[in-house]
């Protein structure tokens, strides 16, 4: 039971990417920009519930302190997390979808390559927090359960799926074939189950780290909000769209977690 939920854990997320990718075999226009915000609204309530329910009160929970000690890895962990997503950004040569240039260091890489590097770089958090999630429920963890990993799972490939349609219909649009935008929109999404397992190997030997990491993803997964997902619902026109749009994946990823976990 334990091994089928840490499988499904770990698919399900690529799977909604994956799902959402192919969206480019069946529209034949570009996303409307409407819908592109709603969608993107909605991701960005998915991971700010998943954050502060998945992550941030049980890494509190599980510290069995009280007083400052018992927030102090999330502070610790969550401006980690923050840090670490910043630094990637700065190192990272990429560009955003509504982009007019590149961000990071100048490369030659093109920019489908790096359209392709935005994507996987928002993707990391979203592996680290169903990793640190599973760690916990492996441990037999009294704050982390496996239904809880389930639900989180279950959260982010619902938002994974507009994120997957999002990456591989601009890529149609830009002249790339359906199938390369397929399997390049599916491949973004790769990294997830592999944060996840590194998340997993690392809690396993570091056994007290494990409030650090949740915060730790949490912060990453925020930064990713902050950074990019809000500024882009609230630019241009429709953005009270994208406002509703987060809304809804709030509170679909508070009510996963609080019914399922």
């Amino acid at each position: 039971m334990i091994m089928d939920g840490l499988i499904v854990s770990l698919i399900l997320p690529f799977a909604g990417t994956v799902l959402g990718a192919a969206c480019v075999f069946l529209m034949k226009n570009a996303m409307s920009e409407v819908l592109q915000k709603v969608l993107i609204g909605f991701a960005a309530g998915v991971m700010v519930a998943a954050s502060v329910w998945s992550l941030l009160i049980p890494s509190m929970e599980m510290t069995g302190v009280e007083g400052f000690m018992s927030v102090l890895p999330a502070i610790v962990g969550f401006l980690g997390g923050i840090l670490f997503l910043l630094l990637l950004d700065m190192a990272v040569p990429h560009q955003h979808i509504d982009g007019v240039g590149s961000e990071g260091p100048k490369s030659g890489l093109s920019r489908t390559t790096k359209l392709t590097f935005a994507v996987t770089l928002h993707n990391i958090p979203e592996g680290m927090a169903v990793g640190a999630v599973l760690a916990g429920a492996l441990e037999n963890n009294a704050y982390v359960s496996m239904a809880a990993a389930l639900a989180l799972a279950v959260g982010i490939a619902i938002q994974n799926f507009p994120e997957g349609a999002i990456v591989s219909m601009p890529l149609r649009m830009s002249g790339n074939s359906r199938w390369k935008s397929f399997v390049i929109g599916s491949l973004s999404g790769i990294v997830e189950p592999v944060a996840a397992v590194i998340t997993i190997l690392l809690a396993s030997f570091v056994v007290p780290v494990l409030p650090y990491l949740l915060a730790f993803a949490a912060g990453a997964m925020l930064y990713v909000v902050v950074e990019e997902l809000v500024p882009e619902t609230q630019q241009g026109r429709h953005s009270n769209v994208g406002t509703i749009g987060f809304a809804i994946g709030f509170v679909l990823m508070m009510t996963l977690d609080v019914v399922l976990g």
